[in-house]
């Protein structure tokens, strides 16, 4: 029950620093940067329209290779959207977690500055190649889908399925887990030099954490709409809530109950459209 109590406590104050407000003011300026340009990706590609599949479902454009594109173009256009996106989702979520590294870091001003760029950039280094991971894995089973119309049908009940596992992890003794480690790595003092080996080291963890932790909803977002405006507006409200409200485990129960709904949701209307 250890961790459970941790995720209760309140996180330590510290005392601010004269340059909160430029760095919150430049955080700012970067998440409307990123969800602006998302949110011009997602009326693109929406404005391009679905292809209808066997099942009664439309597959995204996202997975589609037009005539004239490569596989390397596509792939490194879906790359660098994944990853404006991630900035837009987590941002949020890191803005804490680099407000308190600044707050326990003893250095000058620029060099500070330089520290938190690099916490920053460990930190999306990992959300990177988890879209390296991913994306191919989507790319090839859109393949798959469109030359298979039998797996083509089971996608719409897939779909439920997997989003209703996802609701039930969050009620799992693991979600309560990997939340406490979540929030303990923002909180380490252990590698909190003022060096950039350490401040790199540090963005790495806090982006393992915060991946492991969030891994469930993230599938939710995969298997509903990578670009789905909605399901990314609720799902970055979700992640941030259940990190920096007080009682975390208890929004996170919260999310895996509504989360549970749509899975069931969407299982009963794959089986009413079968």
């Amino acid at each position: 029950m250890a961790h459970m109590t941790f995720i209760a406590q309140p996180l330590e104050p510290l005392a601010p620093r004269r340059d909160d407000r430029a760095f919150l003011c430049a955080s700012a300026l970067i998440f409307l940067i990123s969800s602006t340009v998302t949110i011009i990706w997602s009326g693109s590609m929406s404005a391009m329209g679905e292809m209808p599949m066997p099942g009664g479902w439309g597959m995204s454009m996202t997975w589609m290779r037009m005539p004239e594109q490569t596989w390397l173009g596509i792939g490194a256009s879906a790359l660098g959207m994944w990853l404006v996106m991630m900035l837009a989702m987590m941002l949020p979520c890191l803005v804490p977690m680099l407000l308190r590294y600044r707050r326990r870091i003893e250095t000058g001003a620029r060099h500070l500055w330089q520290l938190t760029a690099l916490v920053g950039a460990g930190y999306f280094f990992v959300w990177t190649l988890f879209g390296v991971a991913v994306l191919p894995l989507g790319f090839g089973l859109a393949a798959i889908e469109m030359q298979q119309p039998a797996l083509a049908r089971a996608v719409p009940v897939a779909t439920g399925v997997i989003v209703l596992v996802a609701g039930a992890l969050q009620l799992s003794a693991w979600k309560v887990r990997e939340l406490a480690c979540c929030r303990r790595a923002a909180m380490s003092r252990r590698s909190l030099s003022a060096d950039g080996a350490a401040a790199w080291r540090h963005g790495v963890r806090l982006g393992l954490h915060c991946g492991r932790c969030c891994i469930n909803l993230m599938a939710t977002l995969l298997v509903i709409g990578m670009m789905d405006l909605r399901m990314m507006a609720l799902l970055t409200a979700a992640l941030t809530l259940e990190r920096v409200a007080p009682s975390g485990d208890r929004v996170a129960r919260a999310i895996g109950v509504a989360v549970i709904v749509i899975g069931l949701a969407l299982i009963a209307r794959a089986t009413h459209f079968a």
